[in-house]
């Protein structure tokens, strides 16, 4: 039988680390899940990133164009955002019913995953992936 591929869910900020540390993300994360991952952007992930390209800050713009160009590489999950649902919440609760892990660098999410029992990808020391949890 055929390795599983892994779903992972890729946090908005998590795309801006290439145009922050010059780290491929893509690249690493083959290294660090021996080759077997499937890139998930949920639609809000997108749509706020669409929002930042339009709306933020020169550079923030200029990021957020970027790691919408490195959202091409993902399949883009559909979710709707419930009315008291925050956007972690989102990511939370499609992580759980997926039952992937998500890739983040924010801390707050990282820790509501953890305690949820959710596998993490994050960046350690501006230069790797790193793996928190079972996957």
């Amino acid at each position: 039988m055929g390795e599983l591929t892994l779903k992972v869910i890729l946090d908005s900020n998590f795309l801006f680390i290439p145009s922050q540390f010059q780290v491929d993300i893509f690249e690493e994360l083959l290294n660090l899940l021996n080759h077997r991952f499937d890139p998930v952007l949920l639609s809000v992930t997108k749509q706020e990133l669409l929002t930042m390209a339009k709306k933020g800050s020169p550079k923030m713009r200029k990021q957020a164009s970027l790691a919408l160009q490195l959202a091409q590489k993902c399949r883009i999950v559909q979710v709707k955002r419930g009315a008291d649902e925050t956007h972690d919440d989102v990511i939370v609760r499609i992580a759980q019913k997926l039952k992937c892990s998500v890739a983040t660098n924010d801390r707050a999410l990282r820790k509501e995953l953890r305690i949820r029992g959710i596998p993490v990808i994050f960046l350690r020391g501006k230069t790797r992936l790193t793996l928190e949890g079972a996957l």
